[in-house]
């Protein structure tokens, strides 16, 4: 751990918290130069705490903490730009992205850029309406900044370029290899894998292809565990077109 013992006003954001004892909780937080950690914040469920209306997720918040061991202490907390209020899917959305951070994180590991992109994708699901072009977009690059970024510019058999007119079997350890034939969730055009390369998600169907692979992959990264946020999403994705097929 290089976390000094104390830090004064070090932006950050809630990523989870649970009960601690009779009035207090446990916070998940994710900081701009300490990384992700876990502090532990005394009084805060009292209804008299200072600290109540600035402990909730996708708040930017300046956080202050006495650390000596794996589990620091909040000694202070307070207001670090606009509120941002999300609901529906974007929220929804927004707890996936906490469950990804707390899973794929290590913890006292300062990533920065991680940080940003993290702060940038919340604001971004604050006022855009697409929100699933969002989601793949902050995937892609917290996967590269993690070092398991996609390989989506040659195939790992021959290092060629992606022809546009093969067909590819994406395989997470390595990456596209052309196939003849087949079906399958990990199989791709090679038109596919270049539009999932350029982003190019203002297409349904390239948006699909992307939610594809990135499942796949970000799932492998899980070690096959679930997030209870994609679950319910999901589930409510399936609700809604049920009652629209009735």
């Amino acid at each position: 751990m290089t976390a000094p013992k104390r830090v004064q006003n070090q932006p950050a954001w809630l990523l989870h918290h649970r009960p601690f004892r009779d009035t207090s909780r446990i916070l998940d937080i994710i900081s701009r130069d300490y990384g992700r950690l876990s502090l532990v914040a005394r009084g805060s469920r009292s209804a008299n705490s200072k600290l109540k209306g600035y402990l909730r997720p996708f708040l930017p918040v300046q956080m202050s903490w006495f650390i000596r061991s794996d589990l620091g202490t909040l000694t202070g907390a307070e207001m670090n730009g606009a509120p941002i209020s999300l609901s529906g899917d974007a929220l929804l959305s927004a707890y996936y992205i906490n469950e990804l951070l707390l899973n794929l994180l290590h913890k006292h590991d300062p990533q920065t850029d991680i940080f940003s992109a993290y702060q940038k994708t919340i604001e971004t699901l604050n006022r855009e309406a697409d929100v699933a072009a969002v989601l793949r977009r902050f995937e892609m690059e917290l996967l590269r900044l993690l070092g398991y970024g996609l390989n989506l510019d040659h195939d790992t058999e021959s290092d060629a370029e992606l022809d546009a007119n093969r067909r590819y079997e994406y395989r997470i350890e390595l990456g596209p290899v052309p196939v003849t034939g087949g079906e399958g969730p990990m199989i791709f055009t090679g038109t596919e894998l270049i539009a999932i390369r350029e982003q190019a998600f203002s297409d349904p169907l390239v948006l699909k292809n992307a939610n594809r692979l990135l499942r796949q992959v970000i799932a492998w990264h899980l070690n096959g565990k679930e997030l209870k946020s994609r679950k319910v999403l999901m589930e409510m994705r399936q609700s809604g077109s049920t009652q629209e097929r009735k």
